[in-house]
């Protein structure tokens, strides 16, 4: 069985870095104050640089790696659905989180001191917060899946 390779490693870090940097904004905003406010500004940025990262290694991955060597083993085995399914709908969802991350971070820059007196907008953010966290997991167990889905490729001599 092959190692992993470490741009995976590092793509699958940085967006989970970036998805709780996202869970600490939506914390941060059911009570907002000029400090939770700060913090949150803070982790937004700190969650949008993490997740466009994870977005850069990822796709260099997949031009580099996953393309060429990945997707025709899964494509050629019983676990075709894998690619078919699994992958298609993170690549799909996964475009979208660094868009969502820097709205989310916009609003807070936008709306700043106005966020502890205006509910709609705070209560925005922390929704725009929270679906980044669900749909980032979502695709994090997309990932297993599609690493499973090449493990058993390989375990079932589809080298």
């Amino acid at each position: 069985m092959s190692m992993v390779n470490p741009l995976i490693l590092i793509h699958a870090i940085c967006a989970e870095i970036g998805l709780f940097a996202f869970l600490w904004v939506l914390v941060e905003m059911l009570n907002p104050s000029e400090t939770r406010i700060a913090r949150a500004q803070v982790a937004a940025l700190t969650g949008f640089a993490c997740l466009f990262f994870a977005w850069l290694v990822g796709g260099f991955y997949y031009v580099e790696v996953y393309g060429l060597h990945v997707k025709p083993l899964i494509k050629a085995s019983d676990a075709e659905w894998v690619y078919s399914i699994v992958m298609e709908a993170k690549e799909h969802v996964f475009l979208f989180l660094p868009i969502l991350a820097s709205l989310t971070a916009a609003l807070l820059y936008k709306y700043d001191g106005e966020l502890i007196h205006n509910r709609d907008a705070s209560v925005s953010i922390v929704l725009l917060a929270g679906v980044i966290f669900l749909l980032g997991f979502s695709i994090a167990g997309m990932g297993a899946i599609i690493s499973s889905g090449y493990r058993f490729a390989l375990m079932t001599g589809m080298v």
